[in-house]
């Protein structure tokens, strides 16, 4: 009877344990700062550093600071800088993805009203994974000036 009990225990231990290893892998955020807009400006732009151990892709963000939150990225094509909207944004297992000034970026608009520095703003990320699970992250974003 042991015997039998113990193994019930092993096969429900592996069950579970397998069960937590296809849970989402959480992405590391950091480097997370949103540019101060100024009076009468309806764009803005935010900037992060996204990690995972696993490939995921972003999908989608939002703040209730914005109208709506695209995904973008620029490039300088024949001495021209030209800036695209994407539908997502692939996040390579262990290739930290930066979206920084003059690249990668969340692009904000129809603000109501100006970013100011020394101000928080939450924003929503949603990423998902080859499995197709998408999961939510939240992340307060400090307002600074340009740099």
């Amino acid at each position: 009877m042991q015997k039998t009990a113990f193994l019930s225990r092993l096969v429900t231990s592996v069950c579970l344990i397998g069960w937590l290893g296809v849970a989402h892998a959480e992405v590391k955020l950091s480097d997370a700062w949103v540019r101060a807009s100024n009076p009468g400006q309806s764009v803005g732009a935010a900037y992060v550093t996204l990690s995972s151990a696993q490939d995921v892709t972003l999908v989608y963000a939002e703040t209730e600071r914005a109208g709506t939150v695209e995904m973008h990225s620029m490039t300088m094509q024949n001495g021209v800088m030209k800036m695209r909207s994407m539908e997502e944004l692939p996040v390579p297992a262990g290739k930290p993805v930066k979206l920084a000034p003059g690249g990668l970026h969340l692009m904000l608009f129809e603000l109501p009203t100006p970013l100011k520095a020394g101000e928080q703003v939450k924003f929503r990320l949603c990423f998902k994974d080859k499995q197709g699970k998408i999961t939510d992250q939240f992340v307060t974003m400090p307002v600074k000036a340009a740099p």
